[in-house]
């Protein structure tokens, strides 16, 4: 099925550390797919935000996302936004880059936990390990979804992308009581949950958060999702986000959202 609507609201540029291509590069292949609209938000590891210069950073993702808005202009909607990763870690320097830049669209994410590096970089080797790790991750989304000084929460259950990588099984369900928790707090505070295809193209198969928390979230009263490639590369951009819709639209959503100047837009999935 094709959407009338795709828009890939996750994606990152040569701005952020890990990514690899410019602005232009990744705008040009959403305009050559048909997108609707696409949204650069570029790392920020608010823990180490001026040791590694993404105070200099997170402002060049921003110049250079408006300047593609300006080069694209009837062809693409572009969007300039930030991936806040780890925002209670350091919560003056996620306000400072909140103060920074008139962003459209404010990614929250944690990449890590206090003290350890990125769950990118850990070695799994057991199933109880990793499970007290989730138990410190679903701990912090809690107090980040307090915070709530963020649009969108992204890739909700980031761990899973590494941890079955490396082959471990892991069952949710015995955190389902904080993932409610979670899901009933973006939903009081009229926050959205992202659906990250990045999995699609990984070891873990599928999307994060997978269709039973999505659908969970609209149990819930869930009104806002957002979908995202979390592309690093040109290649990637709109990658799953056709398979993300028919998740969204599975769960009983018959919208998502894409962001400008920090509102939702809800756009049908059709």
């Amino acid at each position: 099925m094709r959407y009338r609507y795709i828009s890939d609201s996750h994606t990152h540029t040569d701005s952020s550390r890990d990514g690899v291509d410019p602005a232009t590069m990744l705008c040009e292949q959403a305009a050559s797919l048909g997108l609707y609209a696409l949204t650069v938000t570029d790392h920020c590891e608010c823990e180490v935000y001026e040791q590694e210069e993404y105070d200099r950073s997170v402002v060049q993702s921003y110049f250079e996302a408006c300047k593609a808005q300006a080069v694209f202009r009837g062809r693409l909607r572009v969007y300039a936004g930030v991936e806040l990763g780890q925002p209670l870690h350091d919560e003056e320097a996620a306000q400072t880059v909140l103060h920074a830049c008139d962003f459209d669209f404010v990614l929250a994410s944690v990449h890590a936990l206090r003290g350890r590096q990125d769950f990118y970089f850990m070695e799994y080797t057991d199933e109880e390990s990793a499970y007290q790790l989730l138990e410190e991750y679903f701990d912090e989304l809690i107090r980040v979804t307090d915070w709530g000084h963020f649009d969108s929460l992204a890739h909700l259950t980031y761990p899973l992308r590494y941890m079955v990588g490396s082959g471990l099984t892991i069952d949710l369900s015995r955190f389902a009581p904080k993932i409610d928790v979670i899901l009933s707090r973006l939903v009081a505070k009229g926050k959205a949950l992202e659906i990250n295809t990045s999995g699609l193209r990984q070891a873990i198969g599928k999307t994060l958060p997978d269709i039973d928390i999505v659908k969970r979230f609209h149990e819930l009263g869930g009104k806002y999702i957002t979908l995202g490639s979390d592309a690093h590369r040109w290649a990637d951009v709109g990658a799953g986000i056709e398979e993300g819709l028919a998740l969204a639209q599975k769960a009983g959503f018959d919208h998502f959202c894409v962001y400008e100047q920090r509102e939702p837009h809800l756009l049908p999935i059709t």
